[in-house]
């Protein structure tokens, strides 16, 4: 294998310095608050959707039930805890 000339590095370091440049944009752009919240914020949809659809996108009405039954017995139990309080 021959040594490389002067030029053939040069072009080599432009062509890396060029590749980390664009690394280094798109981790600046990826840790932006606003795409970090987008990315949850579709994560969590997502989650939502897997856990309330079936493969065929019905609804499980058994789990959607189950879900908002939780949640007015949470809503209960903080209306009992703010009476408590007062």
């Amino acid at each position: 294998m021959a040594p490389k000339t002067a030029k053939q590095i040069e072009a080599e370091l432009a062509a890396s310095r060029s590749r980390l440049a664009g690394t280094i944009d798109e981790l600046a752009f990826r840790a932006q608050p606003k795409e970090i919240a987008k990315r949850q914020t579709e994560s969590a949809r997502l989650a939502l959707t897997d856990a309330t659809r079936t493969a065929d996108g019905d609804l499980r009405s058994d789990r959607v039930a189950m879900g908002l039954g939780g949640f007015g017995g949470l809503l209960v139990l903080v209306g009992l805890a703010k009476r408590l309080r007062s």
